[in-house]
């Protein structure tokens, strides 16, 4: 049954090469066949693909792509698999040059067919059968053969279904964009000039903001030619191309008074050009009217920015030169093409698709490399030090994160109060920021099955008690995150069917709030946005009374509690765009969502690229417009491989940087190596044993804002954290600190952050470079060091 080239793989797969289809009528498909009994055990056919150019292997969300057979040849016979004459198969996908898989399968009743699966290059989905079901039983398979068959004779006519799956496929490009900005003495406008080598039409959507919200205005006229307005929101110009064809470019002129120049750059309907996610940012104060850059779009080295006269009066805060970091140093090309046909279809999308489908643009970014950034213009000096500004999505920029529960805190009933005894003490160690458990009525008692919002008596205490250690931690200092349920509910009663679909309490919903695709649950609200979690109806928050009521709920709660922002559980459930409305309503001061999705492996060990995986947490954050940061799960599983099988190359990716979400956004990396689910007395990812303090190591020492597991505080691996945070909060690492990666082998990681801290763990040897800097040992433990500059 195997096809001629094919190889085995060990004893567990075989690897065929794809041959070009003698049907692709010159399109470039290629096709792999493979017979198959008719009458054999097999149930399904898993299969992953490689790109024969690069060696990569895509998979499925970490996991092989599977067509299932035995769903589609279910008979009356003993076997399942005989019904009259046997049945056959023909299953093939193919790709062409476009990068697109299309699998096509026929499902007969007579005559043996082959059944086909591919190995090539490309990453896609999970495929949904389309069934187009005839009342005549007459095929034509892939040799040209004929087969009929009496409807009649069975209970199934015959079904055909034909998917196609899109293959996002990643471009690096290496252009650079310059903007300059002048002021006319004689009129007091800025006159904005932008200029780019990108290949092309290229299209500037442009607009101005007020003040430091960096909210898109339409400034006055004049505009350019070829502007238009674009959803009263931005103006929409065509760049000129440069007399010598060789890129393009546009001028344009605003008013004096405004805070900043925005715009992003579209090169077609596919592909968007951002700022890290946000938008191109350009500062029209008069610290900055002369300031002149140029920023690339590819991969490369990091340059940092030029530094300003010794001799200046004042200095810049930590926080505002790590925002300068980020917007000038860290400006990313976020580009992705996709080559997607679209199919008919009978039924009309839901005016939720419709929503989602405008906000595609940002989950069809990748975040493809850190680019280059040259400020070629004086920085002014600050003569006093800027007050550090909170933005939801990082907070201040130097939180410390406790987890302040474990999956059996609940059992005391009085976790609250035996919490907020060691409010102090936690204060003593450095923490900033406690996440406290569900404070909701739930029918688990851990407290994330929620039922009456507004209920605020768990097994954790009661109102009064959790009004209590917010107080509490509040006057040592700590800011509490409240631990926010959004996704899903559980139900007060049946509805006439007998499904637990029907709410009460305050927000006594009923079966229009469940999704519509929920199995299990029968609601008549629209399609999920997300995935679903199977133990409890699915929340749709396109409804508008859905979105009013949680948005009351959480400023609720942030004044009658007193939290200070939120843990958002299962945010993979439903769009980011709905977190961004839900945080602009109740405000907080700092926000991160649990993304949890599968890594990426190859036959059981994990890949070294973990792009993808990243990219759909960046992408998440992306939707949330940067309003809440993530739990960098990436890193966590990276530290997992790296440290169980002594391979601590893999906490380098490609380009030299951090793996994880905190090597592409790390102020919207939220770190941990445990929490509640994968340790405590879950344990469904634990952390290797015996090396906690290796990557509590690496989390404390790195950008990012890191998250310390409460069982681990109160361990003997306390003094070691302790140390830890200390060095973190005496060198003042943030969240946007920069990490030059000096060592990554096999038995050895080692790094430096911020030109303050080396750090060091793996087993293997390494030293921070002798010159100029000295370096002093700070802090070492089992396989790890530490130290700081001198």
């Amino acid at each position: 049954m195997r096809p001629p080239g094919s190889i085995p793989i060990k004893d567990y797969a075989i690897e065929t090469p794809m041959k070009k289809s003698s049907s692709s009528g010159g399109d470039g498909f290629h096709e792999v066949k493979i017979d198959l009994s008719p009458n054999s055990a097999i149930a399904a056919i898993n299969f992953v693909l490689k790109d024969g150019e690069t060696g990569a292997w895509y998979q499925h969300r970490g996991r092989d792509f599977k067509v299932p057979l035995v769903d589609y040849v279910q008979g009356d016979g003993p076997d399942g698999n005989i019904a009259g004459e046997k049945r056959g198969f023909g299953i093939w996908p193919v790709m062409n040059q476009f990068g697109k898989l299309i699998l096509f399968a026929l499902l007969q009743l007579s005559g043996r067919l082959p059944t086909v699966i591919g190995l090539g290059g490309g990453a896609f989905g999970q495929l949904s059968s389309w069934i187009l079901k005839g009342e005549v039983l007459t095929t034509t398979g892939p040799d040209g053969s004929t087969n009929s068959g009496d409807p009649k004779q069975e209970s199934r006519s015959l079904e055909r279904f034909y998917d196609e799956q899109p293959i996002a496929k990643q471009v690096s490009v290496d252009n650079s964009v310059t903007v300059s900005v002048r002021k006319c003495p004689e009129t007091a406008k800025n006159h904005i000039h932008v200029e780019t080598d990108l290949p092309g039409d290229v299209v500037i959507h442009w607009g101005v903001c007020l003040d430091g919200a960096r909210k898109w205005e339409i400034p006055s006229a004049p505009y350019p030619p070829e502007t238009i307005a674009f959803k009263d929101k931005a103006l929409r110009t065509r760049l000129q191309p440069k007399e010598g064809g060789d890129g393009c470019w546009g001028s344009f002129t605003v008013e004096e008074g405004l805070e900043g120049f925005l715009f992003v750059l579209k090169l077609n309907e596919k592909t968007w050009l951002k700022c890290m996610g946000n938008d191109f940012y350009i500062p029209l104060s008069s610290s900055s009217l002369s300031a002149r850059s140029t920023q690339s779009l590819s991969g490369g080295t990091q340059i940092p920015e030029k530094k300003a006269k010794e001799n200046q009066e004042g200095s810049i805060s930590i926080y505002t030169s790590g925002i300068i970091n980020e917007i000038r140093n860290l400006v990313g090309d976020i580009s992705a093409e996709k080559s997607q046909k679209t199919k008919s279809k009978e039924v009309q999308e839901s005016i939720l698709r419709e929503i989602e489908k405008l906000a595609a643009e940002a989950y069809s970014i990748f975040r493809s490399s850190v680019p280059t950034f040259t400020e070629e213009a004086v920085v002014e000096s600050v003569e006093q030090i800027s007050p550090v500004k909170i933005c939801s999505g990082t907070g201040t920029g130097f939180e410390i994160l406790c987890q302040g529960f474990n999956w059996e805190s609940h059992k005391s009933g009085r976790w609250f109060m035996e919490l907020k005894e060691k409010a102090a003490e936690l204060s003593s160690i450095g923490f900033t920021v406690i996440w406290l458990p569900p404070p909701t009525e739930s029918i688990s008692p851990e407290g994330y099955m929620p039922r009456d919002l507004y209920n605020l008596n768990s097994r954790y205490g009661n109102i009064d008690q959790l009004k209590e250690v917010v107080k509490k931690f509040h006057e040592v200092g700590f800011k509490v995150l409240g631990d926010a349920v959004l996704n899903h509910r559980c139900a007060h009663s049946k509805n006439q069917n007998g499904v637990w679909n029907i709410f009460g309490g305050r927000l006594n919903w009923d079966d229009r709030a469940v999704v519509a695709d929920d199995p299990h649950f029968q609601g008549r609200g629209n399609k999920s946005s997300g995935d679903n979690f199977h133990a409890a109806p699915n929340i749709d928050h396109s409804q508008e009374f859905v979105r009013k009521d949680l948005k009351e709920w959480l400023c609720w709660l942030r004044k009658e509690i007193g939290y200070d922002g939120w843990r958002l559980d299962f945010v993979r459930g439903f769009w980011g765009g709905y977190v961004k409305d839900y945080i602009d309503a109740s405000e907080p001061l700092f926000a991160v969502g649990e993304y949890w999705d599968s890594l990426s492996y190859t036959y059981g060990e994990m890949d070294h690229n973990q792009d993808a995986h990243r990219q759909r947490i960046v992408d998440w954050i992306n939707a949330t417009n940067g309003t809440a940061g993530a739990f960098d799960v990436t890193t966590k599983g990276i530290l997992h491989a790296a440290l169980e099988r002594c391979e601590y190359w893999r906490l380098s990716d490609s380009k030299g940087k951090p793996p994880g979400v905190v090597g592409w956004w790390p102020s919207r990396a939220v770190t941990f190596i445990e929490n509640h689910d994968t340790g405590s007395t879950q344990g469904h990812w634990r952390f290797p044993r015996g090396k906690e303090m290796q990557g509590y190591a690496y989390i404390l020492t790195h950008p990012g804002t890191p998250t310390v597991f409460y069982d681990h505080i109160f361990s003997h691996y306390r003094p070691e954290i302790e140390a830890l945070i200390s060095i973190r909060n005496r060198n003042k690492i943030h969240c946007r600190s920069i990490v030059e990666i000096t060592k990554a082998e096999r038995d050895v990681y080692a790094a430096i952050v911020d030109e303050k801290v080396a750090v060091k763990i793996g087993p293997g040897h390494y030293e921070p470079p002798s010159g100029q800097q000295k370096w002093s040992s700070a802090y070492e433990g089992k396989d790890y060091k530490v130290w700081e500059s001198s």
